[in-house]
């Protein structure tokens, strides 16, 4: 599955490529023990460093969302509590964002109206 990247996004390279497999893995775009792509491959594919790749990588294994076999590569881990946790950070961020909004004086009803927006377009974004 080839993923694309920013190069105008500020967000660091290693990290778009983080949030883009995580997004895939919790989607179950990519099933629990496919192969992901080797570290060469997408660093060919993407024309960046293969040292950022395998940044990525150790990023992704450090967080639960892949696993690392000895001269195989990297796998996607059979981890069901995945959607779970993606879900937790959401929910914290948006939390977050309700703070700010009460705090500002942006009534509740505004954010209501705003997901409901999205959720009557099919969750996509305007």
């Amino acid at each position: 599955m080839m993923i694309w990247i920013d190069y105008t996004d500020a967000t660091p390279i290693y990290e778009q490529i983080v949030t883009k497999y995580k997004n895939l893995i919790v989607r179950g775009a990519l099933a629990p023990n496919e192969k992901m792509p080797s570290v060469r491959t997408l660093a060919m594919e993407l024309s960046i460093n293969p040292n950022t790749i395998q940044k990525a990588y150790a990023e992704l294994e450090r967080q639960g969302f892949v696993y690392t076999v000895k001269g195989r590569g990297n796998f996607v881990a059979n981890n069901a509590g995945l959607k779970e946790m993606k879900e937790k950070e959401i929910l914290q961020k948006l939390e977050s964002v309700v703070n700010e909004a009460e705090e500002s004086g942006v009534e509740l009803s505004v954010l209501m109206g705003y997901l409901n927006e999205r959720k009557d377009k099919g969750g996509k974004q305007a």
